[in-house]
């Protein structure tokens, strides 16, 4: 394994908020298996999957990666902060949100606490210490944040997989998925003062595993690691399936909850630019779009960083070096 680029570093203490499907799942698993990382928690909220499905398939993957003995799994919101949930993406991610995977039940249960409340609480007894990584809607952190807004300042870092700022949307086209699935929670975030770090489709769509990439890492992958891989390859086929017939992507699909975790680690990894932003809401054609003021005096909405480039091959070495 590649220590060179944590060497000396101190591990990340970090909580990922995940609405538990395919790339989520890859996402969750580097983070455990990453010695750059320690994972304390997962809370689940709605998404690609309703947040039942989210939580039992958390439950099972810290399970699979044998860390059930240290990473917390905490439920958290059913449906967006003013609106009604609209559906999961079975067409994307298949009805169990990992492609059709079939992974043993756990009997670890989620703790006992809603995930906004666990965030509130985190914050408060240890701040500056955690980097939160989300990887879904928005909704947990907002609801927090509505609590507590005195929390914005005590998370050492806030990295969210979302929106779009010089690439088209994915759900419509001026908007990305996960700030169309509650773009009143992705509006909070925005104006809540967070250090706030933003890893939009920009970067995400160009960071591409590959389905013989993932072949690759199953024969040089650590004995280990098998079956974790195994299960990668099973949960990814239906993936690599849809970003062919969507995004004429041979083979191969976006890592995009994998590379906020990575980047909220290697911030290097990627090159940000500060950008004044509000998110639309309340309007049909541009509901949870990015909307920046790059005039020469912005006036509307806040500063929040953006990450416009990405080493694409650092990530992909990075991502495959915890498996090996």
């Amino acid at each position: 394994m590649n220590v060179s680029k944590f060497e000396g570093r101190e591990p990340v203490s970090m909580i990922i908020d995940a609405d538990t499907g395919i790339d989520d799942a890859l996402a969750i698993l580097y983070a455990v298996k990453s010695p750059a990382i320690r994972l304390e928690a997962v809370c689940t909220v709605f998404g690609n999957i309703d947040v039942d499905q989210a939580t039992d398939n958390t439950l099972r993957l810290i399970q699979l990666a044998g860390a059930r003995d240290r990473v917390q799994v905490v439920k958290g919101a059913s449906k967006p902060l003013e609106r009604e949930f609209q559906g999961s993406t079975s067409h994307v991610h298949g009805e169990n949100g990992i492609g059709g995977a079939v992974l043993p039940p756990s009997d670890q249960l989620p703790l006992g606490e809603a995930a906004a409340d666990y965030l509130v609480r985190i914050a408060n007894e240890r701040p500056g210490e955690v980097t939160l990584v989300l990887m879904g809607r928005m909704t947990n952190l907002a609801l927090a944040l509505r609590r507590d807004p005195s929390i914005a300042s005590k998370f050492r870092s806030v990295v969210v997989m979302g929106g779009n700022v010089l690439v088209p949307g994915n759900v419509t086209p001026v908007a990305e998925a996960n700030f169309w699935g509650d773009p009143e929670s992705a509006a909070v975030l925005m104006e809540a003062g967070l250090p706030l770090t933003v890893i939009g489709l920009d970067v995400t769509l160009q960071t591409l595993l590959t389905r013989d990439a993932l072949d690759e890492l199953g024969k040089t992958c650590l004995p280990e690691n098998a079956p974790l891989v195994d299960f990668l390859k099973d949960s990814f086929a239906i993936y690599f399936d849809f970003y062919q017939q969507v995004n004429k992507l041979d083979n191969a699909c976006p890592l995009h909850d994998p590379l906020a975790v990575i980047a909220a680690v290697f911030p290097e990894m990627v090159t940000c630019t500060t950008l004044h932003a509000s998110i639309a809401c309340g309007d049909r054609l541009t509901d949870g779009m990015v909307v920046t003021d790059r005039r020469v005096f912005p006036s509307v909405g806040n500063p929040v960083s953006f990450a416009l480039e990405v080493d694409a091959d650092a990530a992909l070495e990075e991502l495959y070096s915890v498996f090996k």
